[in-house]
């Protein structure tokens, strides 16, 4: 059985008591006769810094599904799996000049509260008790699980008690609001940067040492020379993992859906930003980009690398699963046990800071939706700034004791578990941004357009996801939006891949938005529009410069990788 040694638990012990005291400290500090104010608790409204902001950002979305699932993706197809976070920094550019200032401009808290003021209370409410589903059920629940077994699989620590750690954790700190939240993300990200690179640095060194030599350039360019296949960042049609990065739709189609959706109209990522002034939110969002830029070495090379030593013979029994089979998720908590005494308890922390953010960040944002959208809008209308505090509270302990009593009983699928979650969450992700990207920009857009693609975008994903066992699919296979599987009888199975799939969905939901919304209006029926002044999407220069940057490094990485 793995375990941590002795200095490993006091690394770890200092990492615990670094984020708990300086998360009190903050909360002291910022307690003053405001942070009875809903707002205040919610979005630590005026209180977060740029730098906060951004870290704060990375911190909420790197968790066990990237460290564990996204490495897994890197052992089993390589650098590839890493356009998830290059496109995201592209993706947080078009957010912070777009999206963020129409929050900002029409006071927008939460995402129902938009969808109640661009459409209809009854769009706001089915969205909202969508999205506390979706985000317990689905988010809250696979962070705490596949963090847990992460966990288990270095320190030997029971999954049920690994399970319990994180969530008391994570409750201590989201009971703090979003002030305590972002500041403590700051420190957090620190651990979780700091030790993910001595992680990739060491594993980089065995991959050297693989060739009898020592040292991360060494390292890297062995484990270039051994499997070139692994640093493709375009798949053509015949490669086997085609299905889940499908060629230049990962820069053309459905992957701006899975980024757009995720990072511009989602509570739980945009919280952070929507209670800072314009500047700062935009400052904060950049920062956030270029740290996207970092995260590939973090998760995704030592995946290649532990692929490098499995392909050399090394690790053979520890790559296995349960049932026995080569399980690739099992690729960094077998590199953190190669680490030596006490740097291994650094990593050892700078996964469970991962972890414990992205459940305190998640569990904040579903005590937000339920407060403000729910509790206030349904059950109590009258209920005091103090007693919407209370409620939010209530409900961050709720929400963590139900992922507990769920997460035991969550399958992850053969395909791994970063995949597993975008797959699953792009049944609903296309129709959802369908419904707010033509509510951003184009005011003729009708509530019952907003409602066609909140049900019927799912149920269209539903469709062309079993379509093929019914429908003979060539056609598409020879245009290249399908793939060939052989089923065990011998016969042929087209199988469209989820991210075309989402757009298509995409495709359909906006020109039936169009024609629903031109019915609509022939009718006489009457949209609300946004406030929206074409200046409020200039930027300043900084900005701008920063922004190229990023883009120049993107071009770079992309076309030395193609």
């Amino acid at each position: 059985m793995n375990t941590l040694q002795l200095a490993d638990y006091l690394v770890f012990l200092v990492y615990f008591f670094i984020v708990a005291g300086y998360g009190y400290s903050v909360y002291i500090r910022k307690k003053t006769q405001s942070t009875s104010a809903s707002h205040d608790y919610f979005l630590a409204e005026g209180s977060l810094t740029w730098w906060a902001i951004g870290t704060s950002l990375i911190a909420s979305n790197i968790s066990s599904e990237q460290f564990i699932a996204m490495s897994g993706n890197g052992f089993k197809m390589g650098l590839a799996i890493a356009t998830y976070e290059w496109m995201a920094a592209l993706t947080l550019i078009i957010v912070a000049v777009f999206f963020i200032p129409v929050y900002l401009k029409n006071k927008i808290y939460t995402m129902p509260q938009f969808l109640s003021e661009r459409y209809n209370g009854n769009v706001a409410m089915i969205m909202a008790v969508f999205w506390l589903l979706l985000y317990v059920i689905v988010n809250l629940t696979s962070i705490l699980y596949l963090g847990a077994l992460a966990i288990n699989g270095i320190s030997g620590i029971e999954i049920n008690l690994c399970m319990y750690g994180l969530a008391f954790f994570a409750i201590i700190i989201a009971l703090g609001g979003m002030k305590v939240i972002g500041y403590t993300d700051v420190v957090q990200v620190v651990f979780l940067i700091f030790g993910g690179l001595v992680t990739t640095y060491l594993a980089l060194d065995k991959v050297a040492e693989l060739n009898g030599q020592s040292g991360v350039v060494d390292g890297f360019n062995y484990m270039y020379n051994q499997s070139g296949d692994h640093f493709h960042m375009i798949f053509k049609k015949e490669n086997e993992n085609f299905p889940s990065l499908p060629g230049l739709t990962v820069l053309l189609g459905g992957m701006w859906i899975v980024n757009l959706n995720y990072w511009g109209c989602n509570q739980y990522i945009t919280q952070r930003a929507l209670g800072a002034d314009l500047k700062t939110a935009r400052t904060g969002i950049l920062f956030a980009a270029f740290l996207k830029l970092l995260m590939p070495v973090i998760v995704v090379l030592p995946g290649i690398a532990a692929y490098v030593i499995y392909t050399k013979g090394q690790l053979q029994t520890e790559m296995l699963g349960p049932d026995g089979i080569l399980n690739p998720d099992r690729s960094y908590p077998v590199l953190l046990n190669l680490l030596p005494v006490g740097l291994k308890g650094l990593s050892f922390a700078a996964l469970t800071a991962a972890v414990v953010a992205s459940l305190a960040g998640k569990v904040n944002s579903i005590s937000t939706i339920f407060t403000l959208d729910i509790f206030k809008k349904k059950i109590d209308v009258d209920a005091s700034e103090k007693k919407m505090v209370q409620v939010g509270k209530i409900t961050v302990v709720a929400a963590m004791l139900l992922a507990v009593v769920i997460a035991p009983m969550l399958g992850i699928d053969k395909k791994g578990g970063f995949e597993f979650i975008q797959e699953y969450t792009g049944f609903v992700s296309p129709g959802i941004f369908a419904m707010f990207i033509l509510g951003f920009f184009w005011k003729k857009t009708s509530s019952n357009a907003a409602m066609f693609a909140t049900i019927g975008g799912f149920i269209l994903s539903v469709i062309l996801k079993f379509l093929p066992e019914h429908v003979n699919l060539e056609f598409l296979y020879s245009s290249g939006f399908a793939t060939q599987v052989l089923q065990e009888n011998g016969s042929k199975l087209y199988e469209i891949p989820f991210l075309d799939r989402m757009g298509f969905v995409f495709v359909i939901c906006v020109i039936l938005m169009i024609i629903i919304s031109l019915f609509d209006a022939k009718r006489g029926v009457e949209s609300k529009g946004l406030e929206i002044d074409s200046k409020m999407f200039k930027v300043s220069n900084g900005f701008a410069v920063g922004s190229l940057i990023i883009c120049g490094i993107l071009v770079a990485l992309y076309s030395i990788f193609w």
